[in-house]
C-alpha cells in the first residue's frame, strides 16, 4: 500500500525575469581599501571597503531595477518568494584590514525580547547606542577567499593557563587564578576570567610581551602576534587582554568557520563571503569605537570551550 503524502507544496506566482542584485557597500574603518575592489576586478574606491551586502535587510538592501530588494520583496511576497515574505538569509563579502570589534550575537529569543526592548525604550533603529536593530538572530558561516585569521570561542583553559604562564605578568596572575580553580564549574571560571580582563589594566605590559613572543612557532607565538597587532590598532583597550582567553584560528582560502549564538569572537584579518541569518545584531565588548554593552553582551554569552 502506498505511503500517504504529508508535505504540502504552496504554489507561487511565477516570477517574468531575475533581478540583478547590486550589493550595498559599507565603508567601516576596519575595511580593506583593495580587497572587494580587486574581486570585482574595479579601481579601489579610496574608502576602506569592509562588507559588501546582498540581501534585504532595511540597514542596507541591495538595489535591483524595480528598487530597493526589501521594497520589490514587500509588494509581492508570494511571487518574489513563496516564503513568509522575508528573505531568511543574508550573504556579505567581508574584507578585514585590521581587527573588529570583540562581538557576540544573541539566539532568536534574546534578540526577540532585546528588538522589544529597545523599542519599548524609545531608541530610534538608527541610534549608535541602540543594541538590536531587529528582532533576529545571527548565526553565521564565514569561508575564506585569502589567508583569513580570527579568534573565535573559548580556548581550552589547560591551554589558556600556559599562555598566561608564558607572558608571565602579575597583573595576568588573578586570571589565572580565575581559571586554575577546581570547586567551580568550567563556565563560571571563563565567566570570572573574561569579567577581571575586562577591567585589567595591563595592556602596555602585555603588548611588550607579545613582541618578545611573536617569534615562537607555537600557539602562543601565534597569540603573541595576533595580540601584538590588536594593541596596536586599539591602544590602551582592555579588549587585549579578553583576545588571550579565545583561540586564534587561521583559515586557508576554502576553509570555513561557524558562530552560533553567544559565541564570543572578533575576525582579524582577510578576505571572505559570509552566509547568516538576515540581522544587524552585534552586541559588543572591545577593540571598537562603536557602542560597547558587556552587561548585554555577557547576558547572551556561552561560556562553554568548543
Amino acid at each position: 500500500m502506498a505511503r500517504e503524502k504529508t508535505n504540502t507544496i504552496h504554489p507561487i506566482k511565477a516570477v517574468d525575469v531575475a533581478l540583478k542584485l547590486t550589493g550595498t557597500m559599507q565603508n567601516y574603518a576596519w575595511g580593506h581599501d583593495s580587497y572587494i575592489a580587486d574581486l570585482q576586478g574595479r579601481d579601489p574606491s579610496g574608502d576602506p571597503e569592509a562588507e559588501l551586502w546582498f540581501g534585504a535587510h532595511p540597514s542596507a538592501p541591495s538595489e535591483t531595477s524595480q528598487g530597493p530588494l526589501d521594497s520589490v520583496i514587500a509588494r509581492d511576497p508570494q511571487a518574489q518568494l513563496g516564503y513568509d515574505g522575508t528573505l531568511p538569509f543574508l550573504v556579505k563579502l567581508l574584507a578585514a584590514a585590521k581587527p573588529l570589534s570583540l562581538q557576540a550575537h544573541p539566539s532568536l529569543e534574546q534578540a526577540g525580547a532585546g528588538f522589544e526592548r529597545d523599542n519599548a525604550a524609545g531608541i530610534p533603529l538608527d541610534a549608535p547606542h541602540r543594541n538590536y536593530k531587529d528582532a533576529n538572530h545571527k548565526p553565521e558561516l564565514l569561508i575564506a577567499l585569502t589567508p583569513f585569521r580570527a579568534m573565535a570561542g573559548f580556548r581550552p583553559v589547560a591551554e589558556t593557563i600556559e599562555l598566561l604562564d608564558a607572558f608571565d605578568l602579575p597583573e595576568l596572575a588573578p586570571l589565572e587564578d580565575a581559571l586554575a580553580r577546581d570547586d567551580v564549574e568550567e563556565s563560571e571560571r571563563l565567566a570570572h576570567a573574561l569579567t577581571l580582563a575586562m577591567k585589567c589594566d595591563a595592556t602596555s605590559s602585555v603588548e611588550k610581551r607579545a613582541g618578545e613572543l611573536a617569534e615562537r612557532e607555537d600557539f602562543i607565538g601565534e597569540a603573541a602576534r595576533n595580540l601584538a597587532v590588536i594593541a596596536r590598532e586599539y591602544p590602551g583597550d582592555s579588549g587585549l587582554i579578553a583576545a588571550m582567553l579565545l583561540n586564534h584560528v587561521s583559515l586557508n582560502p576554502g576553509e570555513a568557520i561557524f558562530l552560533g549564538a553567544g559565541d564570543l569572537h572578533a575576525y582579524l584579518h582577510g578576505l571572505g563571503v559570509e552566509v547568516m541569518a538576515n540581522s544587524d545584531n552585534v552586541l559588543r565588548g572591545g577593540l571598537t569605537e562603536k557602542h560597547i554593552d558587556t552587561d548585554e553582551l555577557f547576558s547572551v554569552l556561552r561560556f562553554e570551550v568548543p
